[in-house]
């Protein structure tokens, strides 16, 4: 199974910027879908962003467009997330996951998930 290691998480002000990274375990292929969720306390845990294998194509939740960009760098084995503008509606464990397939519209989830980061933006 792929180990996955977020970081970057942290606290914030609203109208703030952070970038999260998960980085893959080097020895693994870099073919494969990877994704970004998060979880608020109390909540249901929920997608954020997708991107595909080659970093060509992208999906975002509609909370966030405009404001997170995903990206990876398959050299490094790592991927990101970029978040400007951040609310405190924002604020949660941010996990990512890799392997799952996507869809036209949609990702869903492997099993393999990061340990998580947290994410705390203050009004």
């Amino acid at each position: 199974q792929v180990q996955l290691v977020e970081s970057g998480g942290g606290l914030v002000q609203a109208g703030g910027s952070l970038r999260l990274s998960c980085a893959q375990s080097p020895d693994t292929a870099t073919t494969y879908n990877m994704a970004w969720f998060r979880q608020a306390p109390g909540k249901e845990r929920e997608f954020v962003a997708v991107i595909n294998w080659s970093g060509g194509r992208s999906i975002y939740a509609d909370s966030v467009k405009g404001r997170f960009t995903i990206f990876r760098d398959n050299g490094k084995n790592t991927m990101y997330l970029q978040m400007n503008n951040l609310k405190p509606e924002d604020t949660a464990v941010y996990y990512c996951n890799i392997g799952g397939p996507l869809w036209t519209s949609t990702y869903s989830p492997s099993n393999s998930w990061g340990q998580g980061t947290q994410v705390t933006v203050s009004s």
